[in-house]
């Protein structure tokens, strides 16, 4: 982006000097953005907004670790990788996302040195979860989150676990290992993150038991058309009428663009990344890569039009899409692109029960 406006908003977010300040900041780029969302191209839209994630996290995680300096604890006894997952690790968040985000942090040599890394990396990610909740970024429901003990290990523990999520093909960890697989390094050492997907990837090729477990996942979540190609609306409460885009068209398309990637072992993260390495290789044809993106980019942009509210200065979306927002030809253009994604989801099953 040329505008200097936008970059001294960014050198701001990098100055900030609490939550407070960083809410503030968050704010003008909220504004900015939804300003900007009508005639700008849709990847450069979430290019920069993510850009504009990433700046507050970075922000939040070096006030954090001044905090714990303040408070005694020093500086990091070891390096350490701060992780996002989900849309964070995806760099598809929107105006409206909460905090997924764990740590991966070097292993000690003896139990002093463990101990001390436990407790410091304890308390950063306490302050660090503690700031963006301040700059109006709620919790993740599912406490997926670096302040969970679950979610904050040395490299050594994170390999063990994911062995048993590896060794316990259930729904549950299953679920988890596809968290993983759309982590992303946004501070720190990413060599910690690189031998974490290393290992990730080294052992979900050699499991095809995770791999049918990881479809079922896959396929959990359907497109919002019934069986005469129209549109499934929310039937009750105070949405109804509406379009649950998050669950009924962009989630089943980033599962299944996930799916196809992880079995291909590409360790891009981002959807639209994977369609485009699933082309290089030669796993998709062009024609059919383009039409991917086409209707990727579509649910992306109606993803911006969802419901939204702020909710005790907090940044929140129901994944809602009013009947109100959508006009005729946006319906049509909808239909389309669901079909489009109902057949990646055949694909996709196709696919993967081939190699089973």
């Amino acid at each position: 982006m040329t505008d200097p406006g936008w970059h001294q908003l960014l050198h701001g977010i990098a100055r900030a000097d609490d939550s407070a300040s960083l809410h503030r900041l968050r704010e003008l780029v909220h504004d900015r953005m939804v300003a900007r969302l009508p005639q700008q191209q849709t990847e450069q839209f979430y290019a920069e907004l993510n850009d504009a994630h990433d700046a507050m996290i970075r922000r939040a995680i070096q006030l954090a670790q001044s905090e714990v300096a303040r408070l005694g604890m020093g500086t990091p006894p070891a390096p350490f990788a701060y992780l996002l997952f989900g849309s964070g690790g995806r760099r598809e968040q929107t105006l409206l996302s909460d905090q997924d985000s764990g740590i991966v942090y070097g292993d000690s040599p003896d139990e002093r040195g463990k101990e001390e890394s436990r407790r410091y990396f304890a308390a950063l990610s306490e302050q660090v979860v503690r700031l963006l909740l301040g700059a109006g970024y709620p919790l993740c429901e599912g406490n997926v989150l670096s302040s969970n003990a679950e979610w904050c290990r040395p490299l050594s523990s994170w390999l063990e676990r994911l062995g048993g999520w590896f060794a316990e093909p259930a729904w549950e960890p299953v679920r988890y290992l596809l968290i993983v697989a759309d982590s992303r390094c946004v501070f720190g050492e990413t060599e910690l993150h690189d031998r974490l997907m290393a290992y990730f990837y080294r052992d979900v090729i050699q499991q095809p038991v995770i791999v049918k477990r990881m479809l079922e996942n896959t396929m959990k979540h359907k497109v919002l058309l019934n069986v005469f190609g129209q549109l499934l609306r929310e039937p009750y409460g105070e949405d109804a009428g509406s379009l649950d885009i998050k669950y009924g068209a962009y989630i089943p398309m980033v599962n299944a663009v996930r799916l196809l990637a992880v079995e291909a072992n590409l360790r891009e993260t981002g959807t639209l990344e994977r369609i485009r390495a699933l082309e290089q290789r030669g796993l998709v044809q062009a024609a059919e890569a383009a039409e991917w993106i086409q209707t990727f980019r579509l649910f992306l942009r109606l993803r911006m039009m969802t419901t939204e509210r702020i909710e005790n200065g907090r940044f929140m979306t129901n994944g809602k899409l009013s009947s109100r927002k959508l006009s005729k030809e946006m319906a049509e253009e909808l239909k389309a692109g669901l079909k489009v994604g109902k057949k990646l989801q055949r694909r996709v099953y196709r696919h993967t029960m081939n190699r089973l």
